[in-house]
């Protein structure tokens, strides 16, 4: 990475992390980053898909966990140790000006895997229906996910950004492969 990038990327990542820190931000973005918390979004999206696509909603399941597994090994276990970035909570020159809110993590940061699962996800049920308010609150639930890794100090913006755009990139690719499997009614 060059230098002046890395140093852009510094100093947002110090931006969200501590200019913007609050007590309220504090309390919520380590919750909007666990997986836990989205549980009753999931369950929502699965009884939807079971009303409204009776005979196929398993089919969609599978397709959308094939499409967080395919992103989450192409972000975990390929790229991230390719690259092998420290995340900005391991940066030992760096550690004493991070606010961490959460546990480090274990393994590198670049990309997000957050940041890469969420955008998959949202972009293969944008493209698998195409409806504006599905891109609107996908991105808007993935964005926001995704800023909470940087707020709570596990990831650079560089990193989320990276996650967002290979997400996106998987989420097409897999919506497109789903549509041609699955006859939707």
């Amino acid at each position: 990475m060059t230098d002046f990038i890395q140093q852009y990327d510094t100093s947002i990542f110090y931006f969200v992390n501590s200019t913007l820190s609050n007590r309220f931000f504090d309390f919520l973005m380590p919750w909007l980053r666990n997986k836990f918390f989205w549980a009753p979004l999931y369950c929502f999206v699965m009884a939807f898909l079971a009303i409204n696509f009776p005979n196929n909603w398993w089919k969609i399941i599978l397709f959308a966990i094939l499409t967080i597994f395919i992103s989450d090994q192409i972000s975990s276990s390929f790229i991230k140790p390719l690259v092998h970035r420290l995340r900005p909570c391991r940066d030992y020159l760096n550690i004493e000006y991070i606010r961490l809110l959460v546990g480090c993590g274990s393994g590198y940061s670049f990309p997000s895997s957050h940041a890469t699962n969420h955008f998959a996800f949202a972009m293969f049920f944008y493209r698998l229906y195409l409806n504006k308010w599905i891109l609107v609150l996908g991105m808007f639930w993935a964005a926001i996910i995704s800023f909470a890794q940087v707020y709570v100090g596990v990831h650079y913006p560089v990193d989320v950004f990276a996650g967002m755009l290979l997400g996106l990139f998987i989420g097409g690719i897999v919506a497109n492969w789903c549509v041609k499997f699955v006859q939707l009614e």
